[in-house]
């Protein structure tokens, strides 16, 4: 009997606990099943948005130039600094001007002595008839004229005798050579005084030179004397570059070349200023295609009146095409791009199929999609990592 008791126990606590296992394995099954995820979606539309050229380049100052001496000599004066800002004609370098000094004083002193000698005053032109010796040599022919006159008139009346006449007309002879070898003194001498002006203005132009100023308004790239150098002729001093504008120098492959135009909108970005965006436009665009590369160099000019922009960045262009294409779009938000492999997740009856896709322009918040998608489908607007294909999910 006590046996028996023991088995129906057992036997009774077996089934028990077959019982509560049996109800355990149920409550986890329904336990595994996720969910659906609830998600926002989005419906892929179809417009006209601007297509881009995408081509790379380097910004390049829109001027430089290499400044040299123009004259000899010792340096006295340096007012300028890397990276100083100039204006037009300001002056980067002063060279001694002790010897050009003298030099001037010299050919002013030789110009002023012939004018002088001529009776011009400084920088008058000749009036030969206004020249000293020229006057002379006139009246004095104009008096053996007056005498030889009165003497024929003597000679009519059997005065004088002819001896004489002839020696009045030989006089007046004399006067009238003599008159006209002051006026060719006279223009010897001027042609004299304009070599002697031209040796003013050389040195002028050398006194000048001694201050070596700046070609155009920009910065100072680089100076490379310092005061108590010696530069000789043609030594370069300073480099000066206008970095307002700047030019873009661009390279176009060949099967792009008809999409450029001069005018078209550039769009910039460098590497320097992630996420922003400068703005150019096409100057120019090279008649012939550089044969090494096969492409072809084009040039947009952008504003840089903050100075950002520096020379020698590396730059990628989009150039704005000048006809608008349909496009697929839908929200940035709805792309997942991992590796750089860009993927969806279509919606088609509450499951999820997930789709590569190739991504295109971007039109402010929405992307073009060019193959993957098409117009109508339905994506969820925001995976945010959420989603695998087959996911079951439900919208709103």
């Amino acid at each position: 009997m006590t046996v028996l008791r023991n088995a129906g126990a057992i036997f009774t606590m077996l089934s028990t606990l077959t019982v509560a296992c049996g109800g355990d394995e149920s409550t986890v099954k329904a336990a595994a099943k996720p969910e659906p995820l609830a998600i926002e979606t989005s419906v892929v539309t179809s417009r006209q948005i601007d297509r881009f050229l995408r081509v790379t380049g380097s910004l390049l100052a829109d001027e430089q130039a290499e400044v040299s001496a123009e004259a000899a000599g010792r340096v006295v004066e340096t007012p300028v600094e890397r990276g100083a800002r100039v204006r037009q004609g300001d002056l980067l370098v002063r060279i001694s001007a002790a010897e050009t000094s003298a030099q001037l004083q010299e050919a002013l002193a030789n110009a002023g002595q012939i004018e002088a000698r001529l009776g011009l005053a400084a920088g008058g032109a000749l009036d030969p008839s206004r020249v000293p010796d020229v006057m002379n040599a006139k009246a004095s022919l104009e008096w053996a004229e007056a005498e030889f006159g009165r003497i024929g008139q003597l000679l009519e009346q059997k005065v004088v005798s002819q001896s004489e006449y002839d020696q009045r007309r030989s006089q007046v002879e004399a006067g009238r050579q003599q008159y006209q070898v002051a006026r060719n003194v006279a223009e010897q001498s001027y042609r004299s005084l304009e070599a002697a002006r031209a040796r003013v203005e050389l040195a002028r132009k050398a006194m000048a030179d001694t201050g070596i100023r700046a070609p155009f308004s920009g910065l100072v790239a680089e100076r490379l004397v310092s005061v108590g150098d010696y530069v000789t002729r043609g030594a370069r001093v300073v480099t000066v570059v206008r970095v307002d504008p700047m030019r873009v120098e661009l390279t176009v492959p060949e099967q792009s070349v008809s999409l450029v135009k001069v005018g078209q909108p550039v769009r910039l970005t460098v590497d320097a200023y992630p996420g922003e965006t400068f703005t150019a436009n096409v100057r120019f665009v090279s008649p012939t295609l550089r044969t090494d590369q096969r492409a072809l160099t084009v040039e947009a000019i952008a504003s840089n009146t903050d100075g950002r922009l520096k020379p020698g960045l590396f730059a990628t262009a989009s150039i704005q095409q000048p006809t608008p294409a349909t496009a697929l779009l839908i929200p940035s938000t709805a792309v997942e791009t991992v590796s750089g492999t860009s993927r969806v997740y279509v919606i088609k009856t509450n499951k999820v199929e997930e789709r590569i896709v190739t991504i295109g322009e971007t039109v402010g918040p929405d992307v073009e999609i060019t193959s993957g998608l098409g117009k109508g489908d339905i994506v969820a607007a925001a995976p945010k990592g959420r989603l695998t294909d087959g996911s079951e999910v439900r919208v709103g």
